[in-house]
């Protein structure tokens, strides 16, 4: 039984070599490289997203909330600030304009001699074959797998109130 032992191994190894090579999975210790067909992805395709990012402090209702805001601050742009979002997004630069979705998340102030922003959000759509997923990187449901980049130009700020509008061109790779 012994003899059989080596040889039985060999046609596992075989196997399990042919299988590996049959399905596009390459084991390497503790990671794999599977094929994306067997996942159900597809094609993959660019998606470009043109929205309006409405950052409102002044009025009632502000959309930007500080929660971190440091006691001794000895910069002139706000450096240490955070401010937790939930800004409407805007088919066009006018609040007037078609809401097609929600931006939520925060921005922090990161820089002590310029403006310089740290930004985290998702974009939370309620429009269209997009409502309801995020296009972020690495995202969810339609978005999974995603990658981009994002291109913002700001369209319009009033120093008086500190509101905002820029507009985000969102460029996404996905399946």
């Amino acid at each position: 039984m012994v003899k059989f032992l080596p040889i039985f191994a060999t046609q596992i190894i075989f196997l399990l070599f042919l299988l590996s090579s049959f399905t596009k999975i390459q084991v390497h210790g503790y990671a794999k490289t599977m094929n994306k067909n067997l996942m159900g992805l597809k094609k993959e395709k660019l998606t470009h997203f043109q929205i309006h990012w409405h950052d409102i402090q002044s009025g009632q209702n502000p959309t930007p909330i500080s929660v971190v805001r440091p006691p001794t601050n000895t910069s002139t742009n706000g450096f240490g600030i955070i401010n937790m979002i939930d800004n409407p997004l805007t088919a066009g630069p006018e609040m007037s304009s078609k809401m097609v979705g929600r931006a939520q998340g925060f921005y922090a102030l990161a820089s002590q001699e310029e403006v310089g922003l740290l930004m985290a959000m998702n974009f939370a759509f309620i429009e269209g074959k997009y409502n309801g997923k995020m296009p972020v990187i690495e995202g969810n449901g339609l978005f999974r797998f995603a990658r981009g980049y994002v291109q913002a130009r700001t369209h319009n700020f009033d120093p008086k109130t500190g509101d905002a509008t820029v507009q985000y061109n969102v460029y996404v790779m996905h399946y």
